[in-house]
């Protein structure tokens, strides 16, 4: 029996989790599921344009462990994309990496991930003075979620 996988750092938790082609009914398509750490995976590869061994660095993996996911995050992708199938964002190995912020107008605390484009806006307040503070969140506990695929 093989060791079990290494919990992967995300910092980006994605808020739409589901695309499909359009003008096609959702009950006619297939769906491809593609996990919270391939789309970290995707994000950090391609969006922000590091290097593998940068990624595998912010991931907390091995370059030829990243490798492995985003190869196998890209077929995924590329297989909706050509023959039309929707994906659906969902479960993973992994742990959510975030930041801690704080308003200054009423001292309000809070995390978010790290990745996340933020609002710069006090959830309580929304205030817009913001500073971040010294240290890394809390984050998750590592998350093991059974996606189907």
């Amino acid at each position: 029996m093989g060791r079990p996988p290494k919990c992967r750092r995300v910092e980006f938790m994605p808020h739409c989790t589901f695309f499909k082609p359009a003008g096609i009914p959702l009950c006619s398509l297939e769906e491809i599921g593609l996990g919270v750490e391939e789309v970290e995976a995707l994000r950090l590869k391609d969006l922000e344009g590091l290097e593998q061994e940068d990624c595998a660095d912010r991931m907390g993996i091995s370059r030829p462990t990243f490798q492995r996911i985003l190869t196998g995050a890209r077929a995924k992708v590329t297989e909706a994309l050509v023959q039309g199938k929707a994906i659906r964002v969902e479960g993973g190995n992994f742990q959510l990496v975030t930041r801690r912020l704080q308003c200054v107008s009423c001292e309000n605390e809070w995390e978010e991930p790290i990745g996340n484009i933020s609002t710069r806006e006090c959830p309580k307040c929304a205030g817009t003075e913001i500073k971040e503070m010294i240290g890394l969140g809390r984050g998750d506990k590592c998350r093991q979620v059974n996606n189907g695929s």
